[in-house]
């Protein structure tokens, strides 16, 4: 049976969603500098900054990755329920069933396909907005999926 893909950075997306004057980010906010460099604008005067418009895509690349992952785990559960069933389908017409899993699992791949490519838009904004090189060579999802597991933090505490 497929087990939920964790989406460790949940913590700092709310963060994000939440700014406002109540909750601003602030350079004391807890991130890596790389990060930092990204969302907050230095503005040279105490060494905090305001935030930047790439905050609004960031929130949307997160997004788009959380609805990546969970296609991912629907699409998972759905093939290994459909395979559990076909192992021991009599031969000849299909079960009606069977022939409903199989219409999930169609339904799954199509909202994988469309949360991947929402995903990649989200991307490609992004490193537009932040100014984030990509490497030559290696495809925009990879690079971006492994510069959110290295730069948004996952154990995020508010400073309050």
């Amino acid at each position: 049976m497929a087990t939920p893909k964790p989406f460790p950075q949940a913590g700092f997306l709310s963060q994000l969603e939440s700014i406002s004057a109540s909750a601003p980010l602030t350079a004391s906010t807890p991130m890596p500098p790389a990060l930092a460099r990204i969302l907050l604008a230095a503005d040279g005067t105490d060494g905090t900054g305001q935030p930047t418009p790439a905050i609004a895509h960031l929130i949307q690349l997160l997004k788009a990755y959380k609805s990546v992952l969970q296609a991912s785990f629907d699409t998972d559960v759905v093939a290994d329920e459909l395979r559990r069933y076909q192992k021991f389908a009599r031969p000849g017409q299909p079960s009606p069933h069977i022939i409903q899993l199989r219409q999930q699992q169609a339904a799954a791949r199509q909202a994988s396909s469309q949360s991947k490519q929402s995903f990649i838009k989200a991307a490609a904004a992004f490193v537009r907005e932040a100014a984030v090189e990509v490497p030559q060579r290696v495809a925009l999802e990879v690079f971006i999926t492994r510069w959110i597991d290295t730069n948004v933090p996952t154990e995020f505490v508010s400073a309050t």
